[in-house]
């Protein structure tokens, strides 16, 4: 946006300096001329095809160039946006409109009394023209082999991770059931060989080591359940997450705590949302924003519940419509009981949620 207006501020002032030259009236045909060059400038942005539109505005200021041949800023305009369209067109393209332009010339050269020189000047200027236009391709093209190269890294890193995730669920769940096989079964006839110790010589001389073995057997129950489970503990995957991400992405993210939010104690359900949504948002920001900072935000709300919000920096502000992840994470936290909005402003993308804290 910053650019385009920085271009339009120059065209803008080209023109002014072309219809203020020595006194000069302006015409009807300038008028109408300057009026048709600015629209189809402003139709750049959303034209597919732009050479179109620039090889059309050239034409026009040549002709103009006909009628107003003593007027330099003719020429000025003319080879600024030969300047715009070096770094729009691609190579094939600019090419086009090169060829067109030096043509056109060419007949300018016949019917205007023009300097030879001048002619000669104008071709430099073009073919110099032509060099930027290849070294500004090859520039964009070798942005977008890296850009695509990252992300492939990213993509192998994140199997790599999930290979590793799995295959250490897999060992956490191996050991599992050994522990269940082996410890829970003797813990359980353990308790059994008491309770009939109990039957046939009274409760009274067992009743602590039935307490005991019971305490056992629920302690050895729950490190199965916990072994079994996915590693999902919150606010702590939640910054294993970010420290990941730096290392493997490259990214900076700022991760903030407020209002005593460490306190507090989440759900497995809740935190696994949590980490999904901070998850959803991060990957977000790297692969279409291309981003590489990133704001992480966990607070508190006025009554008490869980804010989370992940912001990222536009660079260009372009119309979005929510994927499949974002979708999902929505109804995932609507699940539970929260909200998540998806919004951005002028600068910034931005994923804001909600989760209730059940009060104690």
């Amino acid at each position: 946006m910053k650019a385009f207006l920085i271009r339009t501020i120059g065209l803008i002032v080209l023109w002014g300096l072309f219809f203020s030259y020595e006194r000069y009236l302006p015409s009807a045909y300038s008028i109408m001329i300057c009026a048709v060059i600015m629209t189809l400038y402003f139709f750049l942005r959303v034209s597919p095809t732009p050479v179109y539109l620039y090889i059309a505005m050239t034409v026009f200021l040549l002709v103009l160039g006909v009628f107003e041949a003593i007027n330099p800023y003719v020429f000025l305009i003319l080879m600024f946006t030969a300047v715009l369209a070096t770094n729009q067109l691609k190579r094939n393209h600019f090419t086009i409109l090169v060829v067109v332009t030096v043509i056109c010339l060419l007949g300018f050269l016949l019917l205007v009394d023009m300097k030879f020189s001048d002619y000669v000047f104008f071709l430099v200027f073009y073919l110099l023209a032509l060099q930027v236009n290849e070294l500004w391709t090859k520039r964009e093209e070798q942005q977008h082999l890296y850009e695509e190269l990252l992300g492939e890294y990213r993509k192998l890193k994140r199997i790599a991770l999930v290979t590793e995730e799995e295959a250490r669920y897999q060992e956490r769940t191996k050991i599992a059931r050994d522990i269940h096989d082996s410890v829970g079964h003797k813990l359980t006839a353990l308790l059994m060989q008491i309770e009939i110790l109990s039957i046939q010589q009274g409760p009274e001389h067992f009743k602590e080591l039935k307490e005991l073995a019971k305490e056992s057997l629920e302690e050895t129950r729950f490190a199965v359940r916990t072994l079994k489970d996915k590693e999902h503990e919150g606010i702590a995957t939640i910054v294993q997450l970010i420290k990941k991400l730096e290392a493997e992405s490259h990214i900076m993210v700022q991760f903030t705590t407020k209002q005593g939010i460490l306190s507090e104690q989440l759900t497995n359900e809740q935190s696994v949302v949590l980490y999904r949504v901070i998850q959803e948002g991060l990957t977000n920001a790297m692969r279409h924003a291309h981003s590489r900072e990133v704001q992480v935000v966990l607070g508190k709300t006025a009554d008490g519940n869980m804010e989370f919000i992940v912001t990222n920096r536009l660079h260009v502000k372009r119309p979005f419509q929510e994927g499949f992840g974002l979708s999902n994470m929505r109804k995932r936290v609507e699940e539970l009981g929260g909200t998540l909005a998806i919004y951005q402003t002028d600068e910034q993308f931005v994923i804001k949620g909600m989760l209730p804290i059940a009060k104690m």
